[in-house]
């Protein structure tokens, strides 16, 4: 069985990783190289074990890593959206470009080490540039520090070099540490691998929970504290950089001994051209396409790439996948900013979500290797590595399909979406009794509006064009009042009716349009006193309101209780009680009177509160980290499985190209078609159910092999043939 060698050939670490610890262990599970190399000095052991003292300082190196990536990761996507103040779509093509570039950087990084530099250097320099990106993007996220293009261009050359710093030493840190290891100690370098990984899991895991509580319960500059979100992994990757460094005279440094991709490429392209120059039907055709580069490169290699060239074949489908699942950093955390987040002893932030990932994969494996698979084995059911892989897919499937059922439920509480020449308008009476409100031309208010409604509802207003005068009639206790407002279109509105003065009086304000960003509560006062007030709501933030009825601006605040406000007269000072302004609410809150030494009020909600817990968000997670841990593990074995020794750096690079595509997709879907949330949803469902489908029919037909096997037939079919070859007319390279 395939899916029983795949096993036997990953080391244990292999089934305790996720997508991400897995990528470098291809090339790094490799023996380090073997040639004629300057004598190494032997590095101390630990304890007077067989594991070399210097892999203490890469595993810690690792970890300050990881922490550094994935602590500024998980706060990227909020930060575009309240930061710049980006739209939706465009925080979101912006996450995935940066995705992308830090899986195709890889490539980059195993070149410089293998071709030129060697995994040494390659680490240290792309590490320095590591850390100028962090403080380039820590230094971009302080509000002070010029105007929004400052902070756009500083964070975008952050980024950047954020991208080609991690990517660039992905493929080199976890082969340099199997590096430090003699060949006899095969078994230390295994469970070194397993330490290896494990601290990239315990950096994912801390910093995916820890970072986004920096960023939102923390204040600096009068908001969210995004330099400090930013500056604490870039302290980390300074760490991790002095760490690694100081280690320095411990290490074994291999030298470079070429790049096997190079080799295979320039094998690949130079075969399709050779093809191309020798089209002449007197030429004898070759039993395959890759036989077109004999006449330059030996039949081993040749051997080797037609076995490396049937799995990457088997990769094409592979992209749709990893386009829905580093969703999680950016469509889900949107979604978690749009629900209630109050977990009773603890108020989870959206972007802390994300920790539930890393959580689930150290969860799953277990229990999916040591239960689940000898579980169906225990039925005799053949569940081949490709049928996990479908499994995987069809998971993450589910997943997505379970998130767009939870923003349907999450819409519910939005206001409606408005079209041109159309616009909300609802009625505030703040009068004693009801009051009669009869609109120009409209079947509007056929009912008396009741005084101080709740809630007061809004009603759909049809204009003639983008703006429109309106003429509205008021009758309450034989009062009457003929005013005319203009109305915009697009735009939500709140009708205020009062008495002052014995007679019937009314205002015109603009209300909220959508609900407030990040989870955050709105609320504005309309003071009903006859004297200005000056309000305190916490220690920070002071609201003046003059008198007659006027509305003060909205101001944001945290979702929480607010009892200890302030409120100043010409009189004296009162208490000031809100009660809970609640996650993703809109409220107008009216002054009434003052007595007894507290502030009497009324509130209205004008946006429904986010009603659907943050806690429906755990079964889409559920299925799509077990659907990580049945495609991303299985296919990696599986591709390790079927490649000859020397050609498993060039699937890794193949692997993480497939993330770099997925993470492409989702940039070009969120950009050329923009639609609403659940149908985006719904659009990668169905699209990922259909590669299933095809990957599934391209795995029926893969007929699995031992690279041993297939490259002594290959030698054999080589030989049989070599007589039938003749020379080509037009072949001019050297041979």
């Amino acid at each position: 069985m395939v899916g029983d060698k795949a096993r036997g050939e990953m080391n244990a670490f292999q089934r305790n990783e996720s997508k991400e610890t897995l990528f470098t262990f291809i090339s790094a599970g490799d023996d380090p190289p073997k040639g004629d190399f300057p004598v190494q000095k032997k590095s101390p052991k630990i304890c007077g074990s067989n594991y070399p003292l210097s892999i203490a300082f890469i595993v810690v190196n690792e970890f300050c890593e990881r922490f550094s990536y994935y602590g500024m990761r998980a706060v990227l996507t909020l930060y575009f959206l309240s930061f710049f103040h980006w739209d939706e779509n465009l925080s979101t093509a912006v996450y995935h470009a940066f995705s992308a570039l830090c899986y195709f950087t890889p490539v980059i990084g195993a070149i410089m080490a293998d071709s030129w530099l060697g995994k040494y250097k390659t680490i240290i320099y792309l590490s320095i540039v590591y850390v100028v990106g962090h403080l380039i993007k820590s230094v971009g996220a302080i509000p002070s520090l010029g105007n929004q293009a400052v902070h756009v261009i500083l964070s975008m050359v952050g980024l950047f070099l954020i991208a080609l710093g991690t990517g660039g030493i992905k493929p080199c840190v976890s082969a340099f540490g199997g590096d430090q290891f003699e060949e006899e100690h095969t078994s230390e370098r295994s469970k070194f691998f397993s330490i290896f990984y494990l601290s990239i899991n315990a950096g994912s895991l801390i910093s995916t929970f820890v970072t986004p509580v920096l960023r939102g319960d923390v204040k600096c500059f009068g908001e969210d504290c995004y330099a400090l979100a930013f500056g604490v992994p870039a302290a980390l990757m300074v760490l991790a950089l002095v760490v690694f460094i100081a280690g320095s005279g411990l290490y074994r440094k291999t030298p470079p001994q070429g790049n096997i991709l190079l080799e295979v490429c320039k094998c690949i392209g130079f075969a399709i051209k050779n093809r191309l120059k020798n089209r002449s039907r007197r030429i004898p055709k070759r039993d395959h396409w890759l036989d077109w580069a004999s006449e330059k490169y030996s039949k081993q290699l040749i051997g080797e790439v037609k076995m490396v060239t049937r799995v990457l074949f088997l990769f094409i489908p592979l992209p749709m996948f990893w386009a829905l699942f580093d969703q999680q950093g950016s469509r889900w955390t949107l979604q978690a900013t749009k629900m209630n987040a109050d977990f009773g002893i603890y108020v989870l932030q959206p972007d802390q979500m994300q920790f539930l990932n890393p959580l689930l994969i150290l969860v799953f494996i277990p229990i999916f290797d040591l239960g689940l698979y000898p579980l169906i084995n225990m039925c005799q059911f053949n569940f081949t590595p490709i049928r996990k892989m479908a499994t995987g897919m069809i998971l993450a499937g589910m997943a997505f399909g379970l998130a767009a059922v939870v923003e349907v439920k999450i819409n519910e509480t939005d206001m409606p979406q408005l079209v041109p020449e159309e616009s909300l308008i609802r009625v505030l009476n703040l009068a004693k009794n009801s009051v009669q409100v009869t609109v120009q031309d409209r079947d509007l208010f056929q009912q008396p509006v009741e005084a101080f409604p709740n809630p007061a509802e809004y009603s759909k207003l049809i204009l003639n064009g983008e703006q429109q005068s309106l003429r509205f009639t008021l009758q309450h206790q034989g009062l009457s009042l003929a005013i005319n407002y203009t109305v915009k279109e697009k735009s939500v509105y709140s009708l205020i009716v009062f008495e002052a003065e014995g007679s019937l009086s009314s205002r015109l304000i603009t209300d909220l349009e959508a609900k407030p960003e990040n989870g955050l509560a709105a609320v504005r006062f309309i003071n009903g006193l006859s004297q200005d007030v000056n309000l305190t709501i916490d220690s920070k933030r002071f609201i003046a309101v003059q008198k007659n009825y006027s509305a003060s601006e909205y101001s944001l605040l945290e979702r929480d209780k607010y009892n200890n406000g302030k409120c100043v007269t010409e009189t004296g000072e009162f208490t000031l009680e809100l009660g809970l302004l609640d996650f993703g609410a809109s409220y107008t809150i009216v002054i009434t009177n003052v007595s007894g030494g507290a502030v009497k009020t009324w509130k209205s909600e004008d946006i429904k509160a986010n009603n659907v817990h943050m806690a429906w968000q755990l079964p889409q997670y559920l299925l799509i980290s077990a659907g990580e841990v049945m495609f991303s593990i299985t296919g990696l074995a599986f591709s390790y499985s079927q490649s000859p020794a020397s050609m498993k750096s060039v699937l890794q690079a193949g692997w993480l190209l497939t993330v770099a595509v997925g993470n492409t997709l989702v940039l070009v879907v969120a950009q050329a078609a923009p639609m609403a949330q659940w149908a985006e949803f719904v659009l990668f469902t169905v699209l990922l159910f259909a590669v299933c489908v095809i990957f599934s029919i391209m795995g029926y037909f893969y007929v699995s092999v031992d690279p041993e096997d297939l490259e002594e037939k290959e030698e054999k079919r080589e030989t049989s043939s070599r007589g039938n070859m003749i020379s080509l007319v037009t072949q001019k390279t050297k041979l």
